[in-house]
């Protein structure tokens, strides 16, 4: 009888254990076709919005996806500029930024502790002259970068032909798996595919604009406060957000650094801290409960938990998955739980 009853136990540990296996070795190419079907959920309501309206299905989602690029595309040709003009300041800057620290550190330690700058300087200068003469090294430097970026392009070709595709014939794919599941248990998975749809399509369209706007004020505020670096911090600072508080800190202490090294003192401070409250208190009281909504049912410690072992297990698919994965599991628990009369009564 024990035996009988392991067996099936021994081959669904199996077959998720191959399954961890395969997910593990193809993680790149999961990671592309993840980013399609992400976007593919997130763009389904307005393509049918305008299906409806009367406009074919593939012109509205061929529209869409040019739309997306061009943006895109503007949005990088705007920015790398900016970006690019803001770390050639701060690089300028540099020696003095070095230079102030010596004479803090030397006065923090009595003189027990220097910075030979020039020293510094002369050896960075050096080692960068090393590089001259090996042109082959160069060349092959410059090569490889070049075929990066071609792969990029194709891979960023790939996610919108799959995109497209997933849009086209979502509603297609909808049917063949609820056809799949036995009859017994359609209704049930039905229920459960509705709820975990409305509460993470919610989550994904809302933290993604969440995302962006706060990603637009903290560039915007820490501009304003005449940091060097304001439009990367804020940027990253914006999208480290979908970790919580942990974006929001590293991006304080990194603009609180810049913001020392570049001025030299501590009135510059609260600048930033005050572009840092502002935006927080913007994000608790408006942007947050307008975007995202009410809670999804998800602690603070458990996205951070998911998203750092995501990305730990499997990279950026790891990071894509992590909330889709969170949400799923946090609604099965909960229904679970309500059909459960021990745990209701408790």
């Amino acid at each position: 009888m024990a035996s009988a009853v392991d067996r099936p136990f021994l081959v669904g540990a199996a077959f998720v254990l191959a399954l961890a296996v395969v997910v593990y070795a193809l993680a790149p190419l999961i990671t592309l076709f993840l980013l399609a079907l992400f976007l593919a959920y997130i763009a389904n309501p307005l393509v049918t919005r305008l299906e409806g309206a009367g406009i074919p299905r593939s012109a509205t989602i061929l529209l869409l996806l040019f739309v997306v690029l061009l943006a895109i595309t503007a949005l990088v040709v705007a920015l790398i500029p900016m970006i690019r003009a803001q770390v050639v300041t701060f690089s300028a800057h540099v020696p003095v930024y070095v230079a102030w620290l010596e004479r803090e550190l030397t006065r923090m330690t009595h003189g027990r502790y220097t910075i030979d700058v020039h020293d510094m300087a002369r050896h960075l200068l050096q080692q960068w002259r090393s590089l001259g003469p090996d042109a082959a090294r160069v060349l092959s430097i410059a090569t490889y970068s070049g075929l990066r970026l071609l792969a990029w392009l194709a891979q960023g070709l790939l996610v919108l032909v799959v995109t497209f595709y997933l849009l086209r014939d979502w509603d297609d794919i909808l049917r063949v798996l609820h056809e799949t599941i036995p009859a017994r248990r359609r209704e049930a998975v039905t229920a459960f595919a509705r709820e975990v749809d409305a509460t993470l399509g919610r989550l994904l369209r809302g933290q993604l604009s969440l995302m962006l706007a706060l990603a637009f004020l903290y560039a915007t505020g820490l501009t304003a406060a005449g940091l060097d670096l304001a439009i990367p911090i804020g940027v990253v600072t914006g999208f480290a957000s979908i970790i919580p508080y942990l974006g929001f800190f590293a991006g304080l202490v990194t603009a609180s650094l810049a913001a020392l090294m570049q001025y030299h003192d501590l009135d510059h401070l609260l600048p930033v801290f005050a572009v840092f409250g502002f935006t927080e208190v913007m994000e608790s009281m408006v942007l947050g409960p307008r975007l995202v909504g009410r809670s999804i049912g998800l602690h603070p410690v458990v996205v951070i938990f998911a998203v750092l072992a995501g990305g730990r297990l499997l990279g950026f698919a790891g990071i894509l998955l992590a909330l889709p994965v969170s949400t799923v599991a946090m609604t099965g628990l909960r229904r679970l739980r309500a059909r459960d009369p021990m745990s209701a009564g408790s």
